[in-house]
Protein backbone atom coordinates (compact mmCIF):
# COMPACT_ATOMS: atom_id res chain seq x y z
CA UNK A 1 0.00 0.00 0.00
CA UNK A 2 1.28 3.78 -1.17
CA UNK A 3 -0.22 4.85 2.23
CA UNK A 4 0.37 3.26 6.21
CA UNK A 5 -0.24 3.90 9.25
CA UNK A 6 2.15 3.75 12.34
CA UNK A 7 2.77 4.76 15.69
CA UNK A 8 6.42 6.51 16.31
CA UNK A 9 8.99 8.68 18.23
CA UNK A 10 10.30 11.89 16.07
CA UNK A 11 13.83 11.82 16.62
CA UNK A 12 14.68 14.52 14.56
CA UNK A 13 13.86 16.98 12.33
CA UNK A 14 16.15 19.34 9.94
CA UNK A 15 14.98 21.93 7.80
CA UNK A 16 14.03 21.29 3.68
CA UNK A 17 13.33 24.21 1.63
CA UNK A 18 11.61 27.48 2.97
CA UNK A 19 8.56 25.61 4.24
CA UNK A 20 9.23 22.30 4.85
CA UNK A 21 11.57 19.69 7.00
CA UNK A 22 12.62 16.74 7.13
CA UNK A 23 11.48 14.85 9.57
CA UNK A 24 13.23 11.41 11.52
CA UNK A 25 10.96 8.95 12.61
CA UNK A 26 11.42 5.30 14.57
CA UNK A 27 8.27 3.49 14.33
CA UNK A 28 6.68 0.61 15.67
CA UNK A 29 6.62 -1.60 12.57
CA UNK A 30 8.13 0.26 9.70
CA UNK A 31 11.70 0.78 11.54
CA UNK A 32 13.83 3.88 10.72
CA UNK A 33 11.71 6.18 8.42
CA UNK A 34 13.09 9.72 6.85
CA UNK A 35 9.90 11.18 5.80
CA UNK A 36 8.80 14.88 4.22
CA UNK A 37 6.49 17.15 6.50
CA UNK A 38 5.16 19.78 3.72
CA UNK A 39 4.77 23.40 5.10
CA UNK A 40 5.13 22.44 8.73
CA UNK A 41 7.72 25.40 8.94
CA UNK A 42 4.97 28.01 8.34
CA UNK A 43 3.53 30.04 11.23
CA UNK A 44 -0.31 28.35 9.97
CA UNK A 45 1.10 24.69 10.12
CA UNK A 46 -0.77 23.21 12.57
CA UNK A 47 1.00 19.67 12.45
CA UNK A 48 4.09 21.55 13.06
CA UNK A 49 3.89 21.21 16.71
CA UNK A 50 3.22 17.52 16.33
CA UNK A 51 6.65 16.92 15.19
CA UNK A 52 8.71 17.76 17.50
CA UNK A 53 11.57 15.63 19.19
CA UNK A 54 10.93 13.22 21.67
CA UNK A 55 7.13 13.16 20.70
CA UNK A 56 5.47 10.31 19.98
CA UNK A 57 3.00 10.34 17.53
CA UNK A 58 -0.35 8.37 15.61
CA UNK A 59 1.42 8.87 11.94
CA UNK A 60 -0.16 8.61 8.42
CA UNK A 61 2.66 8.87 5.66
CA UNK A 62 2.58 8.46 2.00
CA UNK A 63 5.40 6.29 0.75
CA UNK A 64 7.41 8.09 -1.70
CA UNK A 65 10.19 7.32 -4.13
CA UNK A 66 13.51 8.76 -1.73
CA UNK A 67 11.54 10.08 1.40
CA UNK A 68 8.16 9.34 2.49
CA UNK A 69 5.52 11.97 3.00
CA UNK A 70 3.71 12.29 5.85
CA UNK A 71 0.12 13.31 5.57
CA UNK A 72 -1.37 12.97 8.89
CA UNK A 73 0.01 13.02 12.29
CA UNK A 74 -1.55 13.48 15.87
CA UNK A 75 0.28 13.53 19.80
CA UNK A 76 -0.17 10.74 21.94
CA UNK A 77 2.28 12.04 24.25
CA UNK A 78 5.42 14.77 24.05
CA UNK A 79 8.07 14.32 26.34
CA UNK A 80 9.79 17.51 24.79
CA UNK A 81 8.41 19.64 27.00
CA UNK A 82 9.56 18.84 30.33
CA UNK A 83 13.06 17.29 28.81
CA UNK A 84 13.42 20.63 27.32
CA UNK A 85 13.46 22.32 30.35
CA UNK A 86 16.43 20.69 32.29
CA UNK A 87 19.49 20.46 29.93
CA UNK A 88 20.76 17.39 32.14
CA UNK A 89 17.52 15.72 31.35
CA UNK A 90 17.59 16.74 27.77
CA UNK A 91 21.00 15.91 27.02
CA UNK A 92 20.65 12.16 27.93
CA UNK A 93 17.62 12.41 25.92
CA UNK A 94 19.91 13.54 22.75
CA UNK A 95 22.20 10.53 23.74
CA UNK A 96 19.26 7.35 24.11
CA UNK A 97 17.83 9.20 20.61
CA UNK A 98 21.44 9.16 18.99
CA UNK A 99 21.88 5.66 19.76
CA UNK A 100 18.19 4.30 18.71
CA UNK A 101 19.24 5.95 15.53
CA UNK A 102 22.27 4.14 14.81
CA UNK A 103 20.83 0.95 15.91
CA UNK A 104 18.25 0.84 13.81
CA UNK A 105 19.34 2.65 11.00
CA UNK A 106 20.74 -1.01 8.45
CA UNK A 107 18.22 -3.11 10.44
CA UNK A 108 14.80 -3.77 11.45
CA UNK A 109 15.24 -6.84 13.34
CA UNK A 110 14.02 -6.29 17.23
CA UNK A 111 12.96 -2.54 16.50
CA UNK A 112 9.40 -2.83 17.59
CA UNK A 113 11.84 -3.78 21.16
CA UNK A 114 13.70 -0.80 20.26
CA UNK A 115 10.80 1.75 20.00
CA UNK A 116 8.91 0.39 23.25
CA UNK A 117 12.52 0.30 24.80
CA UNK A 118 12.91 4.38 24.10
CA UNK A 119 9.23 4.94 24.76
CA UNK A 120 9.86 3.95 28.47
CA UNK A 121 13.34 5.13 28.67
CA UNK A 122 12.31 8.77 27.29
CA UNK A 123 8.80 8.73 30.48
CA UNK A 124 11.61 7.81 32.70
CA UNK A 125 13.24 10.29 31.96
CA UNK A 126 11.08 12.87 31.56
CA UNK A 127 9.76 12.18 35.02
CA UNK A 128 12.60 11.59 37.07
CA UNK A 129 11.56 8.15 38.32
CA UNK A 130 15.09 7.51 38.84
CA UNK A 131 18.72 8.57 38.55
CA UNK A 132 19.33 10.38 34.88
CA UNK A 133 22.42 8.45 34.61
CA UNK A 134 21.05 5.40 35.87
CA UNK A 135 17.95 5.61 33.32
CA UNK A 136 20.84 6.28 30.88
CA UNK A 137 22.87 3.58 31.71
CA UNK A 138 20.43 0.99 31.83
CA UNK A 139 18.33 2.20 28.28
CA UNK A 140 22.32 1.91 26.85
CA UNK A 141 22.97 -1.71 27.96
CA UNK A 142 19.14 -2.83 27.15
CA UNK A 143 19.20 -1.69 23.82
CA UNK A 144 22.66 -3.03 22.89
CA UNK A 145 21.27 -6.22 24.26
CA UNK A 146 18.59 -6.36 21.75
CA UNK A 147 20.91 -5.40 19.27
CA UNK A 148 22.86 -8.61 20.18
CA UNK A 149 24.96 -6.88 22.16
CA UNK A 150 24.30 -7.62 25.89
CA UNK A 151 27.46 -7.99 28.20
CA UNK A 152 27.73 -10.53 30.74
CA UNK A 153 28.17 -8.97 34.17
CA UNK A 154 28.31 -12.66 35.98
CA UNK A 155 29.55 -15.23 34.34
CA UNK A 156 32.82 -15.25 32.07
CA UNK A 157 31.73 -14.17 28.37
CA UNK A 158 34.46 -15.61 26.81
CA UNK A 159 34.23 -19.36 28.19
CA UNK A 160 31.36 -18.70 30.01
CA UNK A 161 32.67 -19.76 33.55
CA UNK A 162 30.43 -19.20 36.57
CA UNK A 163 31.08 -15.84 38.41
CA UNK A 164 31.38 -13.26 40.39
CA UNK A 165 34.42 -12.28 37.92
CA UNK A 166 36.81 -9.39 39.11
CA UNK A 167 37.66 -8.37 35.69
CA UNK A 168 35.44 -6.69 33.10
CA UNK A 169 36.52 -6.25 29.48
CA UNK A 170 34.74 -4.26 27.33
CA UNK A 171 36.44 -5.84 23.93
CA UNK A 172 35.33 -9.50 25.06
CA UNK A 173 31.78 -8.67 26.14
CA UNK A 174 31.75 -8.25 30.29
CA UNK A 175 32.85 -10.41 33.12
CA UNK A 176 36.14 -12.58 32.37
CA UNK A 177 37.60 -15.27 34.52
CA UNK A 178 41.52 -15.37 35.24
CA UNK A 179 41.98 -17.44 32.49
CA UNK A 180 40.14 -15.60 29.66
CA UNK A 181 40.96 -11.78 30.95
CA UNK A 182 43.19 -9.52 28.52
CA UNK A 183 45.63 -7.29 28.76
CA UNK A 184 43.84 -3.42 29.88
CA UNK A 185 40.55 -5.62 31.11
CA UNK A 186 39.19 -2.97 33.99
CA UNK A 187 38.64 -4.42 37.76
CA UNK A 188 35.50 -2.95 38.71
CA UNK A 189 34.08 -2.90 42.66
CA UNK A 190 31.80 -5.85 43.12
CA UNK A 191 29.03 -3.01 43.81
CA UNK A 192 29.74 -1.91 40.03
CA UNK A 193 29.01 -5.27 38.51
CA UNK A 194 26.30 -6.05 40.16
CA UNK A 195 24.89 -2.77 39.74
CA UNK A 196 24.80 -3.05 35.98
CA UNK A 197 23.17 -6.08 36.18
CA UNK A 198 20.70 -4.58 37.78
CA UNK A 199 20.02 -1.77 35.08
CA UNK A 200 20.03 -4.93 32.32
CA UNK A 201 17.92 -6.40 33.85
CA UNK A 202 15.74 -3.67 35.32
CA UNK A 203 16.10 -4.55 39.23
CA UNK A 204 15.21 -1.05 39.95
CA UNK A 205 14.46 -1.57 43.71
CA UNK A 206 18.75 -2.04 43.63
CA UNK A 207 19.88 0.14 41.68
CA UNK A 208 18.10 3.31 42.98
CA UNK A 209 20.03 2.41 46.22
CA UNK A 210 23.47 1.35 44.70
CA UNK A 211 26.25 3.74 46.63
CA UNK A 212 27.69 6.50 44.55
CA UNK A 213 30.86 5.34 44.01
CA UNK A 214 29.36 1.95 42.02
CA UNK A 215 27.01 4.49 40.04
CA UNK A 216 29.87 6.43 38.56
CA UNK A 217 32.13 2.95 38.01
CA UNK A 218 29.37 1.55 36.28
CA UNK A 219 28.20 4.76 34.26
CA UNK A 220 31.82 5.07 33.08
CA UNK A 221 31.97 1.48 32.02
CA UNK A 222 28.47 1.59 29.89
CA UNK A 223 29.13 4.73 28.20
CA UNK A 224 32.69 2.82 26.98
CA UNK A 225 30.83 -0.23 26.22
CA UNK A 226 28.73 1.47 24.12
CA UNK A 227 31.31 3.57 22.64
CA UNK A 228 33.17 0.22 21.65
CA UNK A 229 30.12 -1.30 19.98
CA UNK A 230 27.93 1.10 18.44
CA UNK A 231 30.33 1.64 15.26
CA UNK A 232 30.17 5.12 14.98
CA UNK A 233 30.76 7.69 17.78
CA UNK A 234 28.36 8.80 19.87
CA UNK A 235 28.66 12.49 19.53
CA UNK A 236 26.04 13.74 21.99
CA UNK A 237 27.77 11.45 25.02
CA UNK A 238 30.76 12.87 24.28
CA UNK A 239 28.81 16.33 24.90
CA UNK A 240 27.65 14.99 27.75
CA UNK A 241 30.75 13.74 29.18
CA UNK A 242 32.48 17.24 28.50
CA UNK A 243 29.74 18.82 30.12
CA UNK A 244 29.48 16.37 33.04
Amino acid sequence: MRTYRDEAIVLRTHKLGEADRIITLLTANNGLVRAVGKGIRRTTSKMGARLEPFGVIDVQLHRGRNLDIITQAEVITQYGDALSKDFELYARACVMIEIAEKLTADSDDGVRSQHLLLIGALYALAHVRHDPNLVLASYILRALAIAGWAPSFFDCAVCGAQGPHAAFSIQEGGAVCENCRPVGASAPSFEAMELMGDLLSGEWGRADNSPDFARIEAYGLVNAYAQWHVEHRIRSLRVLERNS
